[in-house]
């Protein structure tokens, strides 16, 4: 097996895993929010690990309130947002054994996940920002082909107009529409999502983050 496909399946069997033992509730509800447990009107999305190592990338150097999470962690996370409408009050309990709340303090935790989705939240603007004017761009240059098209089938189209020309004419306006479909995509398909991934990194930045002792009768941990 490849260096790459044997990556693709860790990360697949990692995202398989937050699901499976990191979720409390009914596997499959008819309605989503009886996936979480409820502590009044806000849904938890709640995380139960052995150590801090399996809620952060290990190999980023950087200082820890900078650090990136984890690939299956983040996964788990904004799937868990997305998946719910995004006026839904959520708060992320982290769940971490007794002996390693003394060594993280809450607010450093709290601080680098919010830290984190708001870096998330500012590529995605970012990319929603570069998304629309490629957009306009492509517009402009889209709209001023067609009218070339348009302009250069006056010259092939009359009444005189042998099949040749006729078909060359009608290339001439398809071809100048076909030019206008990259700006339409833009702004009638793909512009959204990005607005949508900007939103639920910007609910993750200010969402509620508590950590809480993880008790031994609670859920399995997932193993380091």
């Amino acid at each position: 097996m490849s260096d790459a496909a044997e990556k693709l399946r860790k990360s697949a069997t990692a995202r398989w895993l937050w699901r499976r033992q990191a979720r409390h509730g009914e596997p499959h509800a008819d309605h989503l929010t009886r996936r979480y447990r409820r502590e009044g009107n806000v849904n938890l999305i709640e995380l139960r690990l052995n150590s801090l190592a399996q809620l952060f990338n290990t190999l980023d150097p950087s200082p820890f309130h900078e650090k990136d999470l984890d690939l299956a962690a983040d996964d788990y996370i904004v799937g868990s947002v997305r998946e719910l409408p995004l006026q839904t009050p959520l708060k992320l309990v982290v769940y971490l054994p007794r002996e390693h709340l003394a060594q993280s303090p809450e607010t450093e935790l709290v601080r680098s996940i919010h830290n984190y989705f708001s870096y998330r939240m500012e590529v995605a603007q970012r990319d929603l920002r570069f998304q629309l004017r490629i957009g306009r761009i492509s517009a402009i240059i889209g709209t001023l082909f067609l009218a070339l098209c348009i302009g250069l089938r006056q010259v092939f189209f009359n009444e005189a107009a042998t099949t040749l020309q006729r078909v060359l004419a009608e290339g001439l306006l398809i071809s100048g529409w076909v030019a206008m479909w990259r700006p339409l995509q833009i702004f009638l398909y793909d512009w959204w999502p990005l607005k949508h991934r900007c939103d639920v990194y910007a609910k993750l930045a200010a969402m509620p983050v508590e950590v809480r002792p993880n008790e031994p009768n609670g859920a399995t941990a997932i193993q380091a």
